[in-house]
């Protein structure tokens, strides 16, 4: 059954092959492409459908059926914005288009988009009777839409209409931002209008905050309103029910209603839902790092909870129960030997569960799994004053450069962690650093577009170009082991080539749909891999600059990349928060690595190729064996995200960068 959506018609059922609605005559392939196939939903403002294209994929087109301009406004703006965010959170703005009905006068406007499967945060709630969420879900909830947040604020968008029933659940538990007809831009004219008072409020009551309802929104405007959010989600009541909401004081006294919610995670949801937007944590990138600490913080406690639980004499509460420790079967023994053996009995199992990867680690690991797990820090290199983009080791292990967002490079001795020079030169941030093989040259790119090379022993620049386009990301470039190609990915969408002897471009490589955030060279020189925020990687022929492969597979940015040694494996980060691995030679994937509650943001292969390291947005740095996908080994390494890893050629130093301002050397005795 195919359905006409004029909204006059009598009778808007008709044959599956019909072109033309056999009651009111409307054309019914909307578009040439989509066909109407089943009503979901709608009122006096609008309708929603749902329809299906001709590959037989399913979506949803909205319908306007307010004919106000503000209301038009609205609407266009949300296709406006689901056609430019690019994010698994966000529905996909398919097509914005007018229909203009038989015999009508005005037309209708439509926006389809992607079907989100699933239910939203209120009926999930209704589905559960309002019984309130646990902590754990809370927090991965929480990771999950300021995720969101952080694609939609980087384009410089805020929502201002985030509730319950503004939020998607898929079955595969995947949140998803929906109703983005409030979304703003954060331009000149915006901050002008909201000045002169000629913004439109939108008003959710209990989840829109007080600034907002005087048309005054901000960016942190949508943090109150998920702080609203969640107290609804741990509560299951609403932020203006009577039980919590106190209108003299105009307060939400929530806690007592959510009592095994953590005093840290307890304190960020009332500081999000602050009245003065002044005092809201500013942006996404503060808050992520502040649910990171809360979750180490709750492993921490629950590990010295279940630490404890070992050295309960359980076994002794009992003495009539007839077990071993029983009065009846205790042998006759002398007093310091029972006492001896009682407390060997208390202590003993924790010290096994204490020791136990130490334990395990004797029996059949690898050297380079014992390398792993030993791993200790060495040094901490302090001086940027703000966060580090990326870093760099020569391959003799003697020289660590750093670049950061304070515009500067730091050149420290690896082995005495002293700092040797700081390098000036570029006017914005440092992103993305490289050195090569020999270690005398030293390539940096920088949000100035500009490409500059430096001699590492003097600090001395070679020269500098134009990038056309800053390097977009920490792990955007790379220095064949030949010395003779730099490859740099770029916010244009391009990969560039260019020749490290002189400077000059080899050639553009054209293919990603958005920013390049990273590159790898094999060592051979013969093949070339980028990853994009467009969720795919590239496999280009270096020398012809031809498309090998497009890889598929992960569902949000491709943040890292690095090839092993041997040229068989490359290996992938993503803001999915997986790893994967994949063959060189072909592009089949190997296997995913899971394992990181955070995004993964850098990678490095040891010279052997047997450990892989991974930096998360949670501090953490995992290791892995590379053959099996097996994680060996996680450490706690900074207090903020690791952006940049690096192995020494000789595979005994691992350093990593992080937005604490940190570098951290690390070794294993």
């Amino acid at each position: 059954m195919i359905l006409c959506i004029n909204p006059q018609c009598p009778n808007p059922q008709n044959n599956n092959h019909a072109l033309f609605c056999q009651s009111c005559g409307s054309e019914l392939l909307l578009e040439g492409r989509y066909q109407v196939t089943g009503f979901l939903g709608g009122g006096g403002f609008g309708k929603t459908y749902e329809v299906v294209e001709r590959n037989g994929a399913k979506k949803v087109l909205k319908i306007l059926l307010n004919p106000h301009p503000k209301a038009i406004s609205l609407f266009q703006k949300e296709g406006q914005v689901l056609s430019q965010l690019d994010c698994p959170g966000i529905p996909k703005g398919d097509k914005y288009f007018t229909f203009l009905p038989n015999n009508a006068q005005e037309s209708l406007n439509c926006l389809v988009m992607e079907k989100i499967e699933g239910l939203n945060l209120e009926q999930y709630m209704y589905q559960r009777q309002s019984r309130p969420i646990n902590q754990d879900l809370a927090l991965e909830w929480l990771q999950q839409l300021f995720n969101i947040l952080h694609e939609v604020h980087g384009q410089n968008f805020f929502h201002r209409d985030i509730k319950p029933s503004n939020i998607m659940l898929r079955a595969d538990g995947q949140l998803v931002l929906i109703d983005f007809g409030a979304a703003r831009e954060v331009t000149q004219t915006y901050v002008i209008k909201q000045a002169a008072g000629q913004v439109t409020g939108i008003n959710s009551p209990g989840f829109t905050p007080p600034e907002q309802l005087n048309g005054q929104a901000v960016v942190t405007s949508d943090f109150f309103a998920i702080g609203r959010t969640f107290v609804y989600l741990l509560t299951g009541k609403f932020p203006n029910d009577q039980d919590i909401y106190d209108p003299n004081k105009d307060e939400i006294n929530w806690r007592n209603y959510a009592t095994d919610v953590s005093p840290g995670l307890a304190t960020l949801i009332d500081e999000l839902m602050r009245r003065s937007p002044g005092q809201r944590p500013q942006n996404t990138g503060v808050i992520l790092r502040r649910l990171a600490d809360i979750e180490r913080e709750i492993k921490r406690q629950s590990k010295r909870n279940s630490g404890q639980n070992f050295f309960k004499p359980s076994l002794l509460n009992n003495r009539n129960s007839g077990g071993l420790w029983s009065g009846q079967n205790l042998p006759n023994l002398p007093l310091k030997t029972i006492s001896l053996i009682v407390v060997l009995g208390l202590i003993l199992p924790g010290i096994l569960y204490f020791w136990r990867e130490d334990l395990l680690s004797l029996v059949g690991a690898n050297p380079a799994e014992s390398w792993a797990k030993k791993i200790a820090l060495s040094e901490t290199l302090t001086g940027h004053s703000e966060a580090i983009a990326s870093v760099a080791i020569t391959p003799d292990g003697q020289t660590i450069a750093s670049g950061s967002h304070d515009k500067t490079i730091k050149l420290w001795n690896a082995q005495t962690g002293t700092l040797i020079r700081t390098i000036y030169g570029h006017s914005l941030p440092v992103l993305s650093l490289a050195i090569s093989e020999d270690g005398q040259d030293l390539a940096s790119g920088s949000l100035d577009e500009t490409i500059k090379q430096w001699n590492l022993s003097s600090g001395q620049k070679i020269r500098s170009f134009k990038s056309n386009g800053y390097v977009a990301w920490n792990n955007a470039m790379s220095i064949s082991q030949d010395q003779q190609i730099l490859a740099t990915g770029s916010t244009d969408k391009t990969v560039r080539l260019w020749n490290v002897t002189n400077g000059q471009r080899i050639r553009t490589l054209y293919g990603h749909t958005l920013p390049v955030l990273s590159v790898a060279l094999s060592s051979d020189g013969q093949t070339l891999a980028s990853g994009s925020t467009d969720r795919t990687i590239r496999l280009w022929n270096v020398n012809t600059g031809q498309q090998l492969q497009n890889l598929t597979g992960h569902t949000s940015w491709v943040t890292s990349l690095a090839i092993s040694p041997d040229n068989k494996a490359l290996v992938s980060g993503s803001l999915d928060k997986t790893i994967k691995v994949w063959k060189l030679n072909n592009g089949e994937l190997v296997r995913t690595l899971t394992g990181h509650s955070y995004s993964v943001l850098s990678l490095a292969i040891s010279p052997d190729a047997q450990v892989l390291a991974s930096g998360g947005l949670d501090g953490e740095i995992r290791f892995w064996n590379l053959d099996t996908g097996k994680l060996i080994h996680t450490i706690s390494a900074h207090d903020k995200q690791v952006v940049s890893l690096g192995f020494s050629k000789d595979g005994k130093t691992l350093v990593s960068g992080s937005a604490d301002n940190t570098v951290k050397v690390w070794r294993s005795p």
